[in-house]
C-alpha cells in the first residue's frame, strides 16, 4: 500500500507524531520507495506485537537497521542471540540492578549541586546525559572519564546504523573499535596469564568466549558497542523527553512536584508517548499478506513503535499525555526474545533523575524546545535548554 507519509520529511522529523495519524488510520502497511533499500512500516500495535513475537518470520538476521547487515551479538536470531543475552541477562537481573540504586541516586544528585545555582543549563548536557554514560562506563569497566568521547562514539553508531552510506563514519567507528579492543585485548591478557580480571561487564563477556561458537573480536566488539549504545541512548533521551513534556504543560510538572508518587507514572506514559526508540526493522523470510498488501519475502520492514503506541484502539485519548492513563502495555522497549535488556536500568536511572529534579528543582522551567537528536527512527532532545 502506497502513502505520503515520509519518515525524513521535516515535519515528521520535528514531530514524528504527525505522521501517526495516517499510518494507522490510512496506511498501515506503507512502502517507502525513498531509501535504498526501500522498506515497508507496520504502525499498528497488533501488526507490531504480532512481528516481534515472530522472530521465524520478521528477522533480525539481516540487521535491526534500514539496511542489510550481517547478523551478530544481540542483534541476531536465536541461537546465536540467546547465547549473548543468556551471557549479559545475568548482569541486569532486579537484585543487581538494584544495587545500582544509591550510585544513580548519588549521581543525580551531584549533578544537580553542580547547576542548581546557575541561572540556565542545557538538561540534556548536564544532567540527563551524564548519568547514563557513567553508569554504563562502570559497568563495562572503562573509563568515565572518557564520558565525551563515549557519547560521540555512541552518536556515530546510531547514525551509521541508520544511514544509506555508513562509510562516512568510518574513522570514527575505526576509533571507538580501536579503544574498546585495547580494554578487550587487557582483560584477555590477563585471563590468558592465569590473572584475576575485574568484575566487569567486559571481563565477563572475555571469560567465557572460551566456549563461545561465534568467538571472535568482531562478536566481542559488537556487544560491547551494543551495551554502550544501549545504555545510554535510549535513558538519556527518556529523561529529556519526559522532563520536555511535563514542563510544556506546567500544570503536570507541578503535579508530580507536588506528588513523587506520580514519577513511575510520568516515566511510563513518556515512554508510551515518546519513545526513545521510534521503531527498528526486521527482515521477511516469507511472503507475508497483511491488510490487503504482500510483503514480499526478504524485504526490509520498519516496527514503528510510536505509531504502535498511539493506536487508538488500544489507548483511549493516545495524543494526550495523562499521568492518569490505566497502565496497559506500550511497546517502547519492544517485546519477544529482543525486548530491551536494559529495560529496567533505564526505568531505575530515569526513575531517580526526575525523582531528584522534582524534588531539588520545583521550579525548573523551560527556555524553548532545544533540538531534536539526528536519527530518524530516535527521538529525543539533543539540547534541552532550561532555567532555575
Amino acid at each position: 500500500m502506497a502513502g505520503n507519509w515520509n519518515p525524513f520529511d521535516p515535519a515528521v522529523l520535528a514531530d514524528p507524531a504527525v505522521g501517526h495519524r495516517e499510518l494507522l488510520d490510512r496506511c498501515p502497511v506503507h512502502r517507502f520507495e525513498r531509501f535504498d533499500p526501500p522498506f515497508f512500516t507496520l504502525s499498528k500495535h497488533a501488526d507490531v506485537e504480532a512481528a516481534l513475537r515472530d522472530v521465524a518470520t520478521f528477522s533480525s538476521d539481516q540487521g535491526q537497521g534500514p539496511r542489510f547487515t550481517p547478523p551478530i551479538g544481540m542483534l541476531a536470531d536465536p541461537p546465536q542471540h540467546t547465547y549473548f543475552r543468556d551471557l549479559l541477562q545475568r548482569a541486569f537481573t532486579p537484585r543487581l540492578i538494584e544495587q545500582l540504586r544509591p550510585r544513580v541516586i548519588a549521581l543525580a544528585d551531584q549533578l544537580i549541586t553542580a547547576v542548581e545555582t546557575t541561572a540556565r543549563f542545557d538538561l540534556h548536557d548536564d544532567f540527563a546525559l551524564p548519568i547514563p554514560v557513567v553508569v554504563i562506563a562502570e559497568l563495562l569497566g572503562v573509563p568515565a572519564a572518557d564520558m565525551a568521547r563515549f557519547k560521540r562514539w555512541s552518536d556515530v553508531q546510531v547514525a551509521a546504523m541508520g544511514a544509506q552510506d555508513p562509510r562516512i563514519y568510518a574513522k570514527e567507528t575505526a576509533e571507538f573499535a580501536a579503544y574498546m579492543l585495547d580494554h578487550i585485548r587487557a582483560r584477555q591478557a590477563l585471563a590468558a596469564n592465569g590473572q584475576p580480571m575485574p568484575e566487569d561487564l567486559i571481563a565477563r563477556i572475555v571469560a567465557d568466549d572460551a566456549d563461545n561458537p561465534w568467538r571472535g573480536e568482531d562478536h566481542l566488539l559488537s556487544v560491547v558497542n551494543q551495551l554502550l549504545v544501549g545504555g545510554n541512548e535510549t535513558t538519556t533521551s527518556l529523561i529529556t523527553n519526559v522532563v520536555w513534556r511535563l514542563l510544556q504543560r506546567r500544570s503536570l510538572w507541578d503535579r508530580v512536584a507536588a506528588d513523587p508518587n506520580l514519577v513511575e507514572a510520568a516515566i511510563e506514559e513518556s515512554l508510551r508517548f515518546d519513545p526513545p526508540v521510534l521503531g527498528l526493522y526486521r527482515s521477511t523470510t516469507r511472503d507475508v499478506l497483511l491488510h490487503g498488501t504482500t510483503i514480499p519475502a526478504g524485504s526490509k520492514v520498519y516496527l514503528n513503535y510510536a505509531a504502535a503506541n498511539r493506536d487508538p484502539d488500544v489507548f483511549e485519548r493516545p495524543d494526550d499525555f495523562s499521568l492518569d492513563r490505566p497502565r496497559k502495555r506500550h511497546l517502547a522497549f519492544g517485546l519477544g526474545v529482543h525486548f530491551c535488556l536494559g529495560a529496567p536500568l533505564a526505568r531505575l536511572e530515569a526513575t531517580i533523575a526526575l525523582d531528584a529534579l522534582v524534588r531539588r528543582l520545583p521550579q525548573l522551567r523551560l527556555e524553548g524546545d532545544g533540538e531534536r537528536i539526528a536519527p530518524f527512527f530516535l527521538w529525543g532532545r539533543r539540547r534541552l535548554p532550561v532555567a532555575c
